[in-house]
This record gives C-alpha cells, sequence and structure tokens, in this order.
C-alpha cells in the first residue's frame, strides 16, 4: 500500500469509514491502496498526521499481522532526513494501524505518469536523497526491500521516503507473499531476484533502476512484464545492461548502482556523496525552483 500523500487532494470520509480510531479522530481519506486506507487525523497537540488502517482480511493472517508488526517496530525506530517519521501504532487491534506525521505531496510514479521524465540534476537530487534516507534505515539496521516510485514521496520541500509495509532487520527470519519473494520484480535486486536475502546493497540497486526510470523514462531492463524484467535482472552478472544510451553524468551512477556484485556497489551513504558531485553546483537539498513548473504546480495543489 501507498504510503501518505498517494492522491493529490484530501477526499470526504464515506458513509463505511470510521470517524475515530483509537482516540484520534478521523477528517478525511488520503488513499486508499490494495492493503487498507490511509486517512487524515491531528495529535492532541493538533500536529497533523496520516493514519493508515489496514483491511480486515489482512489482519485476520498471521503472517501479514506479523509482517505488519515488523513495519511498525522498523519505522518506528529509524529517523533521518527525507523519512516520514512513525509517530504511534497499534500491532493488536482488530484492524492493525500506523499512523505517521502527515506529508502532503505526490508519489513520483504519479509524478512521472502525468508529467514525464524529470530533468537529470532533479532525478539525481531526489536520487541522492534517496540515499541519505536510506542511510539512516540502514544504520538502523534494517533494509527497506521495497524502493520503488510509489515509495518516493514528491513535496514542496524535497523528496519523502515512505512506506516499510516490507521492511525489516537483514537477521530475521525470511517472509514471502503467497509464496512468493517480496518486493516488486521491476525494482528488484539480482540476489533478491533469484530468491536470496537482499541486504543494504540490494536497496542501492532499486535506487539505480529507480533514477534511471525517474531521468529518462526507460527501465535498464526494458519494458516487459514484471517478472520478465525480474528474471533479466536475476540474470544480470552475464548480461548486464546497456548503460551507455543514458546522459552523464546519470551513467556514471547507474554504473555504479546496477554493479551485479553487491560489494561493488557504493554504499548508501556514499552514493549520496556521488550524487553531490554529479548534481553540483546545485545542492542535493536545494529545494528552490527545483521541480519543473507543471510539476511544481501539481505538488503545490496537493497541500492544499
Amino acid at each position: 500500500m501507498r504510503g501518505v500523500g498517494e492522491v493529490g487532494r484530501l477526499e470526504a470520509l464515506r458513509p463505511g469509514d470510521p470517524r475515530e480510531i483509537s482516540g484520534y479522530p478521523l477528517y478525511a481519506r488520503i488513499g486508499e491502496g490494495g492493503m487498507g486506507t490511509v486517512y487524515l487525523s491531528h495529535t492532541r497537540g493538533n500536529r497533523p498526521l496520516a493514519l493508515k488502517v489496514i483491511r480486515r482480511e489482512y489482519a485476520e493472517d498471521p503472517q501479514y499481522r506479523r509482517r505488519f508488526a515488523q513495519e511498525a517496530q522498523a519505522a518506528r525506530t529509524v529517523a533521518g532526513y527525507h523519512l516520514v517519521p512513525v509517530l504511534d501504532f497499534d500491532i493488536d487491534a482488530a484492524q492493525p494501524w500506523i499512523a505517521t506525521a502527515y506529508q502532503p505531496g505526490l508519489p513520483l510514479d504519479a509524478v512521472l505518469d502525468a508529467h514525464g521524465p524529470l530533468p537529470v540534476v532533479t532525478a539525481l537530487q531526489i536520487t541522492g536523497c534517496m540515499a541519505r534516507a536510506l542511510r539512516a534505515v540502514h544504520e538502523a539496521g534494517y533494509v527497506h526491500r521495497d524502493v520503488k516510485p510509489s515509495n518516493v514521496l514528491i513535496g514542496t520541500d524535497g523528496p519523502w521516503l515512505i512506506d516499510f509495509g516490507i521492511a525489516r532487520s537483514p537477521d530475521t527470519t525470511s517472509l514471502t507473499v503467497t509464496g512468493g519473494v517480496i518486493g516488486t520484480p521491476r525494482f528488484m535486486s539480482p540476489e533478491q531476484a533469484r530468491g536470496r536475502e537482499p541486504g543494504p546493497a540490494g536497496d542501492v540497486f532499486a535506487l539505480g533502476l529507480l533514477a534511471a526510470v525517474t531521468a529518462t523514462g526507460r527501465h535498464p531492463y526494458g519494458d516487459g512484464a514484471g517478472m520478465g524484467i525480474a528474471a533479466l535482472i536475476a540474470g544480470t552478472d552475464t548480461h548486464p545492461p546497456a548503460l551507455d544510451a543514458y546522459p552523464e553524468p546519470l551513467c556514471r551512477v547507474l554504473r555504479a548502482t546496477l554493479a551485479a556484485d553487491p560489494e561493488q556497489r557504493p554504499s548508501a551513504a556514499e552514493l549520496a556523496a556521488l550524487c553531490e558531485e554529479a548534481a553540483a553546483p546545485r545542492a542535493l537539498t536545494d529545494f528552490d525552483g527545483w521541480l519543473p513548473a507543471p510539476v511544481d504546480a501539481a505538488v503545490a495543489a496537493s497541500a492544499e
């Protein structure tokens, strides 16, 4: 399920929606996904928050409830720039929920669908900021495992990494969904596509794929179906993607992040530094006019 900001504007509550969850009043719908619904609420101090409520059918699945508990516990321990903080959660409720700070904005996939690829410098800013967010995730001992455009929120004040729906510590028991590997096929690392346990380097690989798509609209492994792309990614050690057609300095970032050997990829901190160098003279955190005008207008409208 997408995180906060998955639609451009808030939607009125529907007749079947709850009006309150565990003492939190609900004011509007932020968005809805396959796993549940996100509502706008406020803390007692009137701080806006996004409260994600899981669907009953998933809440009744012990394996999913276990995953949700890991999501909440992981997210609560991770803090850093470009990460939406978790404020509260209840994993034992009839319908588990998790509350995060409300960050208005649009998911990157929606931005790309509506406006096409972004300028290379903007793509490098997004990649570098997400690398900084991943650094905090990795330093806390977790792996996100689902870095993709729909889990990057574009706000007027920069990009934000969202949705720890499958984030977990790399040393906990492996979990799958309906017998398959957890993750999104088009944004998997080779090790993840082969059914192995991805580490922090897997997040870096996925972020490289995201950078390519954000800047050019072209996936390094083509435009096939999800599992077909995952198969190509799995074989990247013998059939690496052709990267020469990507413009510099983006190509330099892609060669580093999309290395077949996880040991040869930069760490999240090293990737952030690489992106900062590639985006120069624009600083990664210079968000004054960082988006093309139509995108900036759409993002600003989502905050109204």
